[in-house]
């Protein structure tokens, strides 16, 4: 049973890294970044970036591996919302097929992580909210999902969302990577204190375990905003006190998966230390590695974080924290500047190149334009409605071929997007 399929994990670069793909030393801006984010020291990480950016020169904002871009077919057109309604129902055999998250499985076998279980509950709450074909039968799948990740909390005991401590299980990006992570740990004599009951719930201040938190515990929110039950506000709860107290890392994408779950939080309960902790680590953990001149500006500066994957991610945790930001706060200005920013450079290269991530760059974009359906000059300007339609119609014509284009997450919510649109909505 491939726990790595594409439908599952989807096909975007986020689905193959663990603690997420990390960057080379070669490839962060300085080593003196990190000590500055660990004293939150802000005039300091202003001034390792900018050494940084010296030091790769003209390769600053250049992604690590050259970026592929599809075109969009010109017949293409989005899925109608007939195809729409019933377009999560040929899923349901094949994700109960291949269900490996499983109470009482031993994590040390695994070949996935747990963003994977994260991403059926988002697309099967998304696919409830609109009401789609089977609804019932997501509401069972994502609450079944849910009682894993739950189970696999308690198991690590420390409030993360923790990842299988698996060794060479999977020749999958993200199991590599834990294999080497666990095998130093192991070295250093330290593995007993980042793994219990066969989950690793300490990154060593890596920072990677902000990936699959973050994505679990939004998916969580997803899961009790709808259904109202208290165990699952509990768990994001527990998740966001998690991310809020940790220190910020050199790899502004890790930093962002807990802005993306901090204010998505704060959307929930209102409490406004979620917001407060959202807004710090986005002002020293991702903002400042972002180029605001010269051919690339609104990328990120390091090669690793330029890649569209992963700048599609950091755009949705700032597209998440302007939603929740009250009109007249002192920081909204700068969190949505930047967000300007990255949107204009990326999403232009989509409207005249191609598609060169779909299932970030969507999540992105449905966020960006609900978000901001009310400021039709903002949308215009950053070409996101424009850049959004161009990946819709080239998964919908995906689709139609039979093909699965996008994770469950994505997927379920450009479907409920369609539906959606069809009756009137964004």
């Amino acid at each position: 049973m491939k726990q790595t399929a594409h439908l599952l994990l989807g096909c975007g670069l986020t689905a193959f890294c663990f603690l997420s793909c990390p960057p080379s030393k070669a490839q962060l801006p300085t080593a003196g970044l990190a000590k500055a984010l660990a004293e939150n020291n802000i005039e300091a990480v202003q001034a390792a970036v900018l050494a940084g950016r010296e030091a790769l020169g003209k390769k600053a904002g250049e992604s690590e591996v050259p970026d592929e871009f599809r075109p969009v077919p010109p017949e293409a057109k989005l899925l109608s919302q007939g195809e729409a309604q019933r377009g999560f129902t040929p899923d349901f055999a094949t994700l109960a097929k291949m269900r490996w998250w499983n109470v009482g499985v031993d994590p040390t076998m695994l070949e996935a992580p747990l963003r994977g279980p994260a991403s059926v509950i988002t697309g099967n709450i998304a696919a409830v909210r609109a009401k789609l074909d089977g609804a019932e039968r997501s509401l069972e799948m994502a609450k079944e999902a849910a009682a894993f990740l739950l189970w696999a909390q308690e198991q690590a005991g420390s409030g993360v969302y923790p990842f299988p401590a698996a060794r060479g299980t999977s020749k999958a990006r993200a199991m590599e990577v834990a294999t080497r992570f666990l095998t130093k740990a192991e070295k250093a004599g330290k593995l007993d204190s980042v793994v219990r009951n066969g989950w690793a719930f300490d990154d060593a201040d890596d920072g990677g375990l902000q990936f699959d938190n973050g994505e679990c515990g939004a998916a969580m929110l997803d899961l009790f905003e709808w259904t109202q039950e208290r165990r699952y506000l509990d768990s994001a709860r527990k998740a966001a006190d998690w991310a809020a107290g940790r220190p910020l890392c050199p790899n502004w994408n890790y930093n962002s998966f807990s802005v993306f779950l901090l204010a998505k939080m704060f959307s929930v309960t209102h409490e406004t230390k979620y917001l407060d902790a959202a807004l710090h680590k986005a002002r020293l953990g991702v903002i400042p590695g972002q180029l605001t001149d010269g051919p690339r500006a609104g990328r990120w500066l390091d090669r690793h974080n330029a890649r569209p994957a992963y700048h599609y991610i950091m755009l949705r945790a700032l597209a998440q924290l302007a939603a929740v930001l009250p009109p007249q706060h002192a920081a909204r200005a700068e969190i949505v500047g930047a967000l300007s920013l990255g949107l204009k450079t990326r999403n232009a290269e989509i409207v005249s190149r191609g598609v060169m991530n779909k299932d970030n760059a969507i999540e992105s974009l449905l966020l960006v334009n609900r978000a901001f359906k009310a400021d039709a000059a903002f949308l215009r300007d950053t070409e996101s409605t424009v850049a959004l339609d161009a990946i819709g119609r080239l998964v919908s014509e995906e689709a139609r071929h039979g093909k699965h284009p996008l994770s469950p997450g994505a997927w379920g919510l450009f479907l409920e997007f369609i539906v959606s649109k069809s009756a009137g909505g964004l």
